[in-house]
């Protein structure tokens, strides 16, 4: 290895984010160059999306710019496309411009995960994920304007009332985290803007729909806390369907596998993740899930001067019992993995030894909208307005940098003392639609 190594780091969310972060406080300057490769500019902070969505948070205030919180290493905005090891060297291809081929030392696979879909008819069409800040400012205008929309049908005719039920029904697919979490905050936006602002409509009329195709709900938080958050969403007036698939949503027409079909406007899919698929186009070896097969010491397994963490990696959970098991999704995981495989680093650097990544097992948190919430931490069960002050805290302290943490304490206190927004900006999505029927 070189005196002064290149470190590339494939990904710049939690794991390349908090990895380059990490290197930069444990090596001295000079001891490495440090490049971050990621499609998007920023980090995005993804436990706040849901509130982003519901207007308790600034959208801008969940995202970390990547230049600006990296100092001293290079961040390129752009995609990987494939990685020689044997070779050293990757190819990039930059948001705009040719592809370039980077060499390198020590190579972090950060790559993170993507939406896993099913090849269901009308997916494609009108579906609306919910990973990226994007998604999570088109999804709340999607909601306040289907409340626009209806309160504007006015008319008695049977047309009409099918056109208010479409506008007023909201499918969210996917009972983990992200599902619920959206589908409980945005139903909890709706009803206290249908409550205050519009006058025509009532609650009543609003129908939200989870669709999960196994029989629970949440299984990081336990049984129990599963239940519960299903009776807390069913006296909410919420439609839970458990053991059930989503056979199609043709045109927003959707057909259920229980036999219900019914037209919707709004339908989220928030089924899980996949690790990326720019693994496939490495020569580093993969498990049956297209993970990378790494050590607990998060280096890639049987691979020299190549590292692996987070969603897209298989690390082996030293903290359970069962020896095949590995270390979730989560962002848990995540973040404690960054920070370690960092240190891995930076000891390998100047001549030490890794150590294995041994998770102790914190506990869940779960949002279910303003004062809300479901958790179980170190074995304790808490909900209600206990548990949404967990979550709050505990994101709080993970969230990267101080000027973030600063921001998204600052939006709260003032939804604290003020009423909540609930403007929706629908002009975001067709930005230049005005202008350009003007100029024709």
């Amino acid at each position: 290895m070189k005196v002064r190594p290149h470190i590339l780091i494939v990904g710049g969310g939690y794991v390349g984010l908090y990895t380059a972060m990490q290197l930069r406080k444990r090596l001295s300057r000079g001891a490495a160059d440090i490049t971050v490769v990621d499609p998007q500019p920023h980090m995005t902070y993804q436990p706040f999306l849901p509130e982003a969505a519901a207007g308790s948070v600034e959208p801008r205030h969940v995202v970390v710019p990547l230049r600006r919180t990296l100092k001293h290493c290079r961040v390129i905005t752009g995609t990987v496309t494939g990685v020689d090891h044997a070779g050293r060297v990757a190819t990039v291809e930059p948001s705009e411009g040719n592809p370039e081929q980077i060499g390198y030392d020590i190579l972090v696979m950060a790559a993170g995960s993507v939406v896993r879909t099913l090849p269901i008819p009308g997916l494609a069409d009108v579906g609306i994920g919910f990973k990226t800040v994007g998604e999570a400012i088109l999804l709340r205008n999607q909601v306040l304007s289907r409340l626009d929309v209806a309160a504007s049908l006015t008319g008695d005719d049977p047309e009409t009332a099918a056109q208010r039920r479409c506008a007023l029904t909201f499918t969210f697919i996917g009972g983990g985290y992200a599902g619920i979490e959206a589908f409980a905050e945005l139903e909890d936006l709706a009803r206290y803007a249908v409550k205050r602002y519009y006058p025509t409509l009532r609650t009543q009329d609003m129908r939200w729909v989870l669709i999960e195709a196994t029989g629970r709900i949440l299984p990081e938080v336990g049984v129990d806390m599963g239940a519960y958050t299903v009776r807390e969403l069913v006296r909410r007036g919420m439609d839970i369907r458990l053991n059930t698939r989503v056979d199609s949503m043709v045109g927003g027409h959707v057909v259920l596998s229980d036999g219900d079909e019914y037209d919707c406007d709004t339908i989220v899919w928030t089924a899980g993740v996949k690790a990326n698929p720019v693994l496939t186009e490495t020569d580093l070896p993969l498990d049956d899930k297209g993970r990378l097969r790494c050590t607990a010491e998060l280096q890639v397994r049987g691979v020299a001067d190549a590292w692996g963490a987070g969603d897209c990696a298989a690390v082996p959970d030293l903290s359970s019992k069962d020896p095949d098991a590995t270390c979730g999704p989560s962002a848990q995981h995540a973040v404690r993995q960054a920070r370690h495989l960092g240190d891995n680093i930076a000891r390998v650097i100047q001549g030490g030894r890794a150590t294995p990544y041994k998770h102790k097992y914190v506990g869940s948190v779960a949002s279910l909208g303003l004062y809300k919430g479901v958790a179980q931490v170190y074995g304790v069960k808490v909900k209600g307005f206990p548990a949404w002050f967990l979550h709050r805290t505990y994101h709080m302290s993970r969230i990267p940098t101080l000027n973030r943490k600063v921001r998204v304490l600052a939006d709260w206190t003032l939804a604290f003392l003020f009423r909540r927004d609930v403007i929706s900006l629908g002009q975001l999505q067709h930005p230049r639609a005005q202008f350009e029927r003007a100029a024709r």
